[in-house]
């Protein structure tokens, strides 16, 4: 009995460590190929998608100084599409469209698109590809500077913006005679969180007060640097601006010199910068300006052509020049310190003094502003023109 026993243990043990059939063995090998091919589809599937997004930029010299990173993942791009809300009767504005990546799958949705490049061998390849897909009647390329050229009507803007003239674009869009519903915009990535700080994040900044001022910003997505060609240091963002239904009944110009002061040293207090004899000395100056041209003068409410604003002199060397005038005149000394005295008393009358910009929420500066407006105390120089919206 005992040897029986071990017979069927025997048998069993050699069950266990046996070798599966051939039969058995052909077929896992048949599925394992069957992955492998799969697998192996998959990925040559993947390498023709992107083969025509990297294809075209590879007999072209790239400008990194430029901004020109070629965006070349499909998924990503397909996700910008998506996000955008695109409607087939669309006009979409496109602004650095490269060789096409966006711009092919931007036609595919939209009744047209409006592209705007600077650089003429990528208007060349543009053309090119659009042809190519049929979509020449869909597409007006504009060849020039964004920040120079008047755009035609569009509904949406959807681009991935030159890091170079992120900040002036943006301005030039929400603060320029533009009607459109959003923009769906590819940033640096420490760009967009400047953007969408809020008071008291340390990135707080006058380029958020402004935006915040007249537009909505909304984070998209993330985007890896490695998605593009050639790859830039940083990653980028993805973020979506909706300019507001109603705006706060403020001059523009008046508001965006008020930042401009109260955001040079954003961490100071606000009494701190007031107080400065330089500051007093060009407040007063501008005030008293104003107070003379009185209701001669009709300070406009729009940012005029931010082409035109670029090309100008540098206003604030003639400002500082003109502040030093006031500086060195001894008979001003007892009108300076009245309008110190006059400034202090806004401060504290609205609980300023003590205060920082970091700190203040949008509606807390359009109170001190206009504290400060009803005491006869001006920021815009009207005599100037136009305040330069570049809201860095």
């Amino acid at each position: 009995m005992f040897n029986t026993a071990k017979g069927i243990r025997k048998s069993i043990s050699l069950r266990f460590f046996a070798t599966r059939s051939s039969r058995h063995y052909n077929q896992s090998k048949k599925s394992d190929e069957d992955d492998y091919t799969k697998a192996k589809r998959h990925r040559n599937v993947k390498e023709e998608s992107t083969n025509e997004e990297e294809k075209e930029h590879r007999n072209i010299y790239l400008h990194k100084s430029r901004g020109q990173h070629i965006l070349t993942n499909p998924r990503v791009l397909d996700a910008i599409v998506s996000k955008a809300d695109i409607k087939p009767t669309d006009t979409v504005l496109e602004i650095g469209p490269g060789t096409g990546n966006l711009t092919i799958r931007l036609l595919g949705v939209a009744k047209k698109v409006i592209a705007v490049e600077i650089d003429k061998r990528m208007v060349g390849i543009l053309n090119k590809r659009v042809s190519e897909h049929g979509f020449e009647e869909k597409i007006n390329v504009v060849s020039g500077d964004a920040l120079k050229s008047e755009f035609p009507r569009f509904d949406l803007v959807v681009a991935n913006i030159p890091y170079g003239i992120s900040s002036p674009l943006i301005a030039k869009l929400v603060f320029g005679d533009y009607a459109f519903r959003s923009a769906t915009l590819l940033l640096q990535k420490e760009f967009v969180r400047r953007l969408l700080a809020k008071p008291g994040d340390s990135e707080f900044n006058r380029l958020a007060v402004n935006v915040k001022l007249v537009a909505d910003a909304k984070f998209v997505m993330d985007v890896s640097k490695r998605d593009f060609v050639p790859c830039p240091r940083v990653d980028s963002s993805v973020v979506r601006i909706t300019p507001k239904d109603e705006v706060p009944d403020v001059n523009m110009n008046e508001w965006l010199s008020f930042t401009r002061t109260c955001f040079s040293k954003k961490n100071k207090t606000l009494g701190a910068t007031f107080k400065q004899k330089r500051k007093v000395a060009e407040l007063l100056r501008i005030s008293q300006l104003m107070s003379e041209q009185n209701e001669n003068v009709i300070v406009a409410n729009d940012v005029g052509d931010i082409g035109e604003s670029i090309e100008e002199i540098d206003e604030e060397k003639e400002q500082d020049s003109d502040v030093e005038k006031y500086l060195s005149d001894s008979n001003l000394g007892t009108e300076m310190s009245l309008f110190k005295d006059k400034i202090v008393e806004v401060l504290k009358e609205g609980g300023f003094e003590d205060k920082r910009p970091s700190k203040l929420s949008n509606e807390e500066l359009l109170c001190l502003l206009s504290l400060f407006n009803r005491s006869g105390i001006r920021f815009h120089d009207c005599s100037r023109g136009n305040v330069d919206p570049d809201v860095v």
